[in-house]
């Protein structure tokens, strides 16, 4: 079962019965994670391009910084540098805010990643991207680079028997200036969230002829304004009215797919989901496929219409049966903490999920050439007609940082050049699209009163 809003039973979990074993085990493992040994040149290549990519907005030299400092890996292929601290690259590539139906808000939950050497995080809330540029504001203040994400709920419906439907999450990684034909995903987004208010209240009244009193105002109230209400808000609800002794109980017994609760929303297909996110610059990954109750026809079907990974890696190690399946599929390899800030022992810390950087660098080979002709769609919409909605179009998602150094009337090439050195390597900027767009913009000039930036932000 595939919860839409985050909480991911796992069904693979058993009780351990041997529980000697199991400390033996977890013993074994912190040992061998703690063995060391030098990169090869390919890790070494990978690594000096991955962390090229992570400082660029910081005008961090790749070269330099690799130079200062001697490389290793540990056995699970992930980087760490002998003296200086700052060159373990940690991603994280799949966590909520309480924009959708996490617990902290994006700065909070930056600040977390920051304290638990978090350098890339993707912030993925359900069905919203609202909290993105809140993040982008925060992760200044701490180093962090952020990717824009969102997962999408779907639904996978092999046949048109309706009984057959599967909850199915995609998420979708864009570039830092966002997705193209932002207006037509965020219809998409837009709609699923609507579906999710009433599939809420279809939920609590299910609940309330089950002897459940739930009210709706108590739900709302967890979810908070204008967040979009789903399972888990339900869950929390129960829980606090007593209903239930804890969430995965309100699961199991009232919310599970096909419960005695359960609700369908108004999700759009897994397929066109897929090809929505490549249709607007962004690379799509299948979230957790464990817990799926068929996932090899879902992961054929998905890869037949642009799928470009799917998640393997969780903080307890990379799942080979899964992993075997992205091979067979040729996917990337990939995973994050799906991390809401329940706290508990039942969730995964924010930034646990180790990611080999050889994994990382094989997302960045296939996200870096979507992401560079998105940016070059965003910034050729705005030089063929320099409007303001064009020009916001550019800054969606951080517009201080563009503007710092600018005077109140800046040329429309500068800013160009600014954004790219933000986005891009030096190589990709040398590139001919890019230098015609240079030429288009070299007339115009941009005026910073209409683009809502205070001097103060400046």
């Amino acid at each position: 079962m595939v919860d839409g809003d985050g909480y991911v039973p796992n069904n693979n979990y058993r009780e351990d019965p041997n529980p000697t074993k199991k400390a033996k085990d977890k013993k074994k493992k912190k040992k061998r994670g703690g063995s060391k040994k030098k990169m090869t040149v390919e890790q070494i290549l990978a690594f000096k391009s991955v962390t090229e990519w992570v400082y660029l907005d910081q005008q961090q030299n790749s070269d330099s910084s690799a130079s200062d400092a001697s490389f290793v890996v540990d056995d699970f292929g992930v980087q760490k540098s002998v003296r200086r601290v700052k060159e373990k690259v940690v991603f994280e590539l799949h966590s909520h805010s309480k924009f959708s139906d996490g617990y902290l808000s994006p700065s909070n939950l930056l600040q977390r990643a920051h304290e638990n050497g978090v350098k890339v995080l993707a912030l993925t809330d359900h069905d919203t991207m609202s909290g993105i540029t809140e993040a982008m504001e925060a992760a200044q203040r701490f180093g962090i680079k952020i990717i824009p994400g969102v997962e999408i709920s779907t639904i996978f419906c092999p046949s048109r028997e309706s009984e057959s439907e599967e909850p199915v999450h995609i998420l979708a990684y864009y570039s830092s200036c966002g997705p193209t034909r932002f207006e037509k995903l965020e219809k998409v987004l837009a709609n699923i969230r609507d579906g999710r208010f009433l599939r809420a209240k279809d939920m609590v009244l299910k609940l309330n002829n089950l002897k459940l009193p739930l009210k709706w105002e108590h739900v709302a109230r967890i979810a908070g304004k204008g967040t979009a209400p789903g399972r888990l808000h339900v869950a929390r609800a129960m829980v606090e009215a007593g209903y239930v002794e804890n969430l995965k109980q309100a699961f199991t017994r009232y919310l599970y797919d096909g419960g005695p609760a359960y609700s369908m929303g108004s999700e759009p297909l897994a397929a066109e989901a897929v090809q929505l996110i490549c249709e607007t610059g962004g690379v799509a990954v299948l979230a957790h496929p464990w817990a799926l109750k068929n996932p090899v026809p879902i992961i054929r079907r998905l890869k037949d219409v642009g799928l470009h990974g799917m998640e393997v890696y969780r903080s307890d190690g990379r799942l080979e049966v899964y992993s075997d399946l992205a091979d067979a599929y040729g996917l990337l390899k990939l995973g994050g903490s799906d991390y809401h800030g329940r706290g508990g022992h039942g969730e995964s810390e924010l930034g646990s999920v180790n990611l080999p950087v050889l994994v990382l660098h094989d997302f960045l080979k296939v996200a870096r050439p979507i992401w560079c002709h998105s940016i070059r769609d965003i910034l050729e919409h705005y030089a063929n007609e320099p409007s303001e909605s064009n020009l916001a179009k550019i800054t969606r998602f951080g517009r201080t940082r563009f503007f710092k150094g600018f005077s109140t009337l800046s040329c429309a090439t500068d800013f160009v050049e600014r954004c790219l050195s933000l986005w891009l390597t030096f190589e990709e900027r040398q590139n001919a699209d890019y230098e015609t767009l240079k030429l288009k913009l070299a007339d115009l000039s941009i005026d910073m009163s209409k683009t809502n930036v205070t001097i103060e932000n400046i």
